[in-house]
């Protein structure tokens, strides 16, 4: 698709971040994209590239440059994992979670000493990030999880299980939620750094998805494993309020991540109608294709203007609770819809490894779950529109 193209230019950048985009998409068209099925067969997780991405400092965009990050903020983490997710969802969700969860958290609320001893390798891709919140009982109700750490001396007992962790087998460092007190629900929750080959830390299952094939996805268990007082993030209780605000701007992401998916099934889908023939015509000259093609370009555009505006807001200092939570659910929504809309103009060939929008068809689905389902967002916009 030309670079006139609505999706294109229904965002106005400066030139600092034309550059980002541009050199990201360069990366993602020459780098990712000749090796998207090879990874997604194989589930392996493609930590060379992820390297890559590191040195180009695409993986401490929201890192101050003093902890070796690029120091950018959300519209140019939006930016990058939006065209990623044009390419490859599986790979944005990766840079999405590195960046956005683990990093972030601790960018966010830990100490100067921990920051400097953790962010430096997190932001320059040596090191991979985790962040393990849900667990098998507890996925929306994040409050009602039993894992737990207790205060030993010099160091913390954590056990418990962690479920559904991206980066849980390749990640070294982790950041970990338990309570320190299980009686007070969400206001007993802390949050620890912890590192991979603590004695005690074990991965456990990795799962066999659906789609995100490339973005690996494990347990992490923990048996009475010993981290160290100093690694406890903020105070005691404090893990929980984090972990939320974290969600928050990490919605900018999924957001930014399905506007990339939906930009790549419109792409994929008005190249493929010119091309296609039937009844001696070509598939964008019947009006049917016409109306799918342009309903996908003009949700496209609302769900990037929703998204940027979001993290134009996060930059300035907002809250964006209610913001981020609409620009998460309509832009996974519409993403699904397109994801959809693509598989059936393609046809029979929408419905095999040849073509990309298989591929997006699988990825989407997560999209509407992960950080805060659907109807998870459609609570908290409620909840903000009707407070007092």
């Amino acid at each position: 698709m030309s670079e006139n193209n609505i999706a294109s230019q229904s965002i106005e950048l400066n030139e600092d971040q034309l550059v980002i985009r541009d050199t990201i998409r360069d990366f993602s068209e020459n780098i990712i994209r000749p090796r998207i099925m090879e990874f997604d067969e194989s589930q392996e997780f493609p930590m060379e590239i992820m390297k890559q991405l590191g040195e180009l400092g695409f993986l401490g965009i929201l890192v101050p440059e003093k902890f070796g990050g690029a120091g950018f903020g959300y519209t140019e983490y939006a930016i990058v994992v939006e065209e990623i997710a044009r390419v490859d969802p599986s790979f944005a969700l990766s840079v999405a979670a590195h960046n956005g969860l683990c990093t972030n958290h601790i960018n966010q609320f830990a100490n100067e000493e921990l920051k400097e001893k953790y962010l430096p390798g997190l932001a320059s891709g040596k090191v991979i990030g985790a962040w393990g919140l849900t667990e098998p009982g507890s996925g929306s109700d994040a409050a009602g999880m039993t894992a737990s750490a207790e205060k030993s001396g010099d160091y913390y007992l954590l056990n418990g299980t962690k479920s559904f962790i991206t980066h849980g087998g390749v990640g070294k460092t982790a950041v970990i939620m338990a309570k320190t007190d299980k009686e007070k629900r969400s206001k007993g929750v802390s949050a620890f750094v912890v590192e991979k080959g603590t004695e005690g830390f074990t991965v456990g299952k990795k799962e066999n998805k659906l789609g995100m094939r490339a973005s690996e996805t494990t347990q992490l268990i923990f048996e009475n494993c010993k981290v160290p007082a100093s690694n406890l993030i903020g105070a005691e209780g404090e893990g929980f309020a984090q972990a939320m605000k974290i969600l928050v701007g990490g919605r900018i992401s999924i957001a930014a991540l399905s506007t990339g998916l939906a930009m790549g099934c419109l792409e994929a889908v008005t190249s493929y109608s010119k091309e296609r023939k039937q009844f001696s015509k070509s598939l964008a000259e019947f009006q049917a294709i016409q109306f799918k093609i342009s309903e996908m370009a003009t949700e496209l555009e609302a769900a990037r203007l929703l998204t940027f505006k979001a993290a134009a807001l996060k930059d300035l200092g907002k809250d964006i609770n209610q913001i981020a939570s609409m620009a998460k659910l309509f832009s996974s929504e519409i993403a699904t819809k397109a994801a959809n809309e693509a598989v059936q103009i393609f046809g029979g060939y929408g419905y095999v490894k040849d073509y990309p929008v298989e591929k997006f068809y699988r990825d989407v689905k997560l999209l509407t779950i992960g950080e805060g389902t659907s109807e998870i967002q459609r609570l908290v916009i409620a909840r903000n529109l009707l407070k007092d």
